[in-house]
């Protein structure tokens, strides 16, 4: 009998990680709220203004908030499967390691290590492959905004051997 009451009353619990979205988009409306307040109205010949799209945007959160957690409470989420954390931290790992190398070893090895890590991460184990492949396919890209575009991306040593 204590099983059957204890299975009652884990049902009934709402959903935590719903519930912590919505207080994260709830937030994130109090934010923009804020914000829009600070703008001010500014009126002039139209009553839309630069306050205007961002108030909509803030209400909207709020309406998601308030679904999130009304979704929560009835348990309308599905069930999650389990979250893997390996593969995450090779993604986080990858893009910590591209911002801390862009600045000096420019963009193609920067990025091809972000490539690696992903890879790594979707479970391609053979990084002495992915990369060079990586910063192969970067380099193409880098080549391709830098040259025939004229933009602006972090050159390394690889690069000023085009430049």
């Amino acid at each position: 009998m204590s099983e059957a009451k204890t299975s009652t009353t884990a049902t009934r619990r709402p959903d935590g990680a719903a519930l912590v979205i919505a207080l994260v988009l709830a937030a994130l409306a109090a934010l923009i709220f804020w914000d829009v307040d600070r703008l001010g109205d500014v009126v002039g010949y139209s009553p839309v203004g630069p306050a205007t799209v961002p108030k909509w945007i803030a209400f909207g959160l709020l309406g998601l908030a308030v679904w999130t957690a009304v979704a929560a409470f009835r348990r309308d989420f599905p069930e999650r499967e389990h979250q893997e954390i390996g593969p995450v931290a090779w993604i986080i790992g990858g893009l910590a390691a591209q911002m801390l190398l862009l600045p000096t070893l420019g963009f193609s090895i920067a990025t091809g290590v972000l490539f690696a890590a992903t890879a790594r991460a979707f479970g391609k184990r053979q990084l002495w492959i992915s990369l060079p492949v990586g910063i192969a396919i970067c380099l193409a890209v880098w080549l391709v905004f830098a040259l025939l575009l004229q933009l602006s991306l972090p050159a390394g040593p690889l690069e000023r051997l085009f430049l």
